[in-house]
């Protein structure tokens, strides 16, 4: 802890670093935090910033994803993805308590049923809609609506649709192929549709969006593949991004990436279940060397310091 004068320019306070600060602080100490680049004060409770300066961050928000539809004698949905957003330079305040609250995946379907939605992913006052579940062969025949919609069913000859998506999150689930092999839509994703079915392949899931806000470049929100069919049409790939494949004859769709926000593969023919949405995150950067904020999983690379938060929490400015 160091103090200096300035000359003709008056006195500076003490300075340490966040780690440094003192163990036992006084009512009203005050001192310049290297760290944070902030003048702050002890309160009596905790250390309080004064006369703090905005700064901006950049964010994505993904949503947890839908689960796949499962099969009775068809084809099923995939999974929708769940939604995802993205903004930069986005200002916050220093000392502000930001609540970061991530989506889970959506269940994958059981006894011909449809999967379930994900959970909204929500942070700054924005929300990220949860992906919407695959249809089933025997009930919920259309894709459910979400941040991007669920695959239609196979089911037998008539046409069901995927359920919508949202816009500037994510795309609609595939539409089925109402003839006799039974094709079911793939999951949308938040970089295109999801495939519809034909006369060979169920829909494969929607590609995602690829963002380098981690650090690396990643796709996320991919949706879910349709699953295979008794008339022999095979199964739907899931969509980059976390994407769950269909799953073959007698196999369970594949689960959604965890933390990518994907859809859950459709189940494939027989007494099998849809594969569950993954969960969604949340992932904050903003320019610098050293940590000025606080929450998540904090790493420092290429000139950015990433909070990245896989489960819900507090990011404090």
């Amino acid at each position: 802890m160091t103090a200096y004068v300035g000359g003709t320019t008056g006195f500076g306070p003490p300075s340490w670093t966040t780690a440094g600060r003192p163990s036992s602080p006084v009512l009203g100490q005050l001192g310049w935090n290297t760290s944070l680049a902030q003048l702050e004060a002890w309160n009596g409770v905790n250390w309080q910033t004064l006369a703090s300066t905005a700064y901006t961050i950049d964010y994505l928000l993904v949503a947890g994803g839908g689960g796949g539809g499962a099969p009775a004698g068809g084809g099923c949905g995939g999974g929708g993805a769940g939604g995802l957003l993205t903004a930069a330079a986005v200002s916050v305040s220093p000392g502000t308590a930001y609540v970061i609250t991530i989506g889970a995946g959506g269940g994958g379907g059981a006894s011909g049923g449809p999967g379930s939605s994900g959970v909204n992913t929500s942070g700054f006052s924005v929300t990220a809609i949860a992906g919407g579940g695959g249809a089933g062969y025997s009930s919920g025949l259309n894709g459910i609506a979400g941040g991007s919609g669920g695959g239609a069913s196979g089911q037998q000859s008539s046409a069901y649709t995927g359920g919508a998506g949202t816009s500037g999150q994510g795309f609609a689930g595939g539409n089925n192929f109402s003839s006799a092999n039974y094709g079911g839509g793939g999951g949308g994703g938040a970089g295109a549709v999801g495939g519809f079915g034909t006369t060979s392949t169920s829909g494969a899931g929607g590609i995602g969006v690829q963002s380098s806000y981690s650090g690396a470049a990643v796709y996320y929100a991919g949706g879910g593949g349709g699953g295979y069919t008794n008339s022999g049409a095979t199964a739907g790939a899931g969509g980059n991004g976390g994407g769950g494949a269909g799953g073959a004859s007698s196999t369970n769709g594949t689960a959604g990436g965890v933390n990518l926000g994907g859809g859950g593969g459709g189940g494939g023919y027989a007494n099998t279940s849809g594969g569950a949405g993954g969960s969604g995150v949340a992932i904050i950067r903003y320019a610098g060397a050293v940590a000025r904020a606080t929450g998540g999983t904090i790493t420092i690379t290429g000139g950015y310091v990433i909070h990245t938060f896989t489960t819900s929490g507090t990011f404090t400015a």
